[in-house]
């Protein structure tokens, strides 16, 4: 096989394995089912909780990028968000807006 096909197949192998990669991330309902745990997506929050159901995605998406950055103080949500990208943090928090249902 000469260079140029062995260069083409490897970028093939590269973007087939990204593509699977992506696809293997969770939706952002599943993420939120997560979120339901604590806060409640039937407006039912336990305890202090702050209740989520209603708020608009982006309000929401923010704080999530602020925990996850630390500009936002908080006890266990800055250990959660640390480990969404931008793409999961939108998703999450356009399924919560939603109630936990998928875009």
């Amino acid at each position: 096989m000469d260079l140029r096909r062995q260069a083409a197949a490897a970028g093939l192998a590269g973007a087939l394995a990204a593509a699977g990669a992506v696809a293997a991330q969770p939706s952002g309902a599943v993420m939120a089912e997560s979120c339901a745990t604590c806060h409640g997506l039937d407006a039912k929050p336990r305890g202090a909780i702050p209740r989520l159901a209603g708020r608009p995605a982006a309000e929401l998406a923010q704080a999530l990028r602020d925990f996850r950055d630390g500009r936002r103080p908080g006890t266990i949500m800055g250990r959660i968000a640390k480990g969404y990208s931008d793409a999961e943090i939108d998703a999450t928090a356009a399924a919560v807006a939603k109630g936990g249902k998928a875009k």
